[in-house]
């Protein structure tokens, strides 16, 4: 068993007692210490253990692992790659499925007339929701069918100023969906 070299000034912690302390002298196997309290006390070299403070850096050894290289620093080209992909895919555009069994879960005895106001109704609520909060883009999915709903859409969107809208992305949506953008800095 190795023992440990004291020098003065070294922050020191007795073993079997709740004893900290810093080391004022060292003769042969003994060394002396002032305790927190203001004592001074003598104990055996193998009775005290050194305190080491784990953020003074004269203490610390620089090791390998944790250098950092040139290369670690620096993105590898795949790296760069990815990062522009991910740049151009669209992020979190909310979409609005207008279809009537996903706005309420009981439509029966429902005239036409209700169930389209309910669909224009909430797209209208989507649309002025987006614009009150800076959103610059939303998706509404209506399907095809006889085409009523997508003409009365285009015709409620027509009456704002600072939108534009077209048909959405044909190979996401097919041709039952459409893509509104909000001009944010009109006024």
């Amino acid at each position: 068993m190795t023992t440990q070299q004291f020098n003065v000034g070294d922050k020191v912690s007795v073993l079997d007692e709740a004893i900290n302390g810093v080391v004022l002298s060292v003769k042969n196997k003994e060394v002396t210490i002032e305790t927190e309290d203001g004592f001074t006390m003598t104990y055996f070299v193998n009775e005290l253990i050194k305190n080491i403070i784990t953020n003074d850096l004269n203490n610390f050894d620089r090791s390998e692992a944790l250098v950092k290289k040139n290369s670690d620093l620096q993105p590898s080209r795949k790296q760069i790659e990815l990062q522009k992909k991910l740049d151009k895919v669209e992020r979190g555009v909310p979409e609005f499925d207008l279809h009537i069994e996903k706005l309420i879960a009981n439509f029966r005895g429902m005239s036409n007339y209700d169930i389209l106001t309910l669909q224009l109704e909430t797209a209208k609520r989507h649309v002025e929701f987006a614009i009150r909060n800076r959103i610059p883009k939303i998706v509404f999915i209506h399907g095809v069918g006889e085409g009523i709903l997508k003409s009365e859409l285009d015709f409620m969107l027509k009456n704002y100023d600072q939108i534009s809208f077209q048909d959405a992305n044909y190979q996401k949506y097919g041709l039952g969906a459409t893509e509104i953008y909000f001009r944010q800095n009109v006024k």
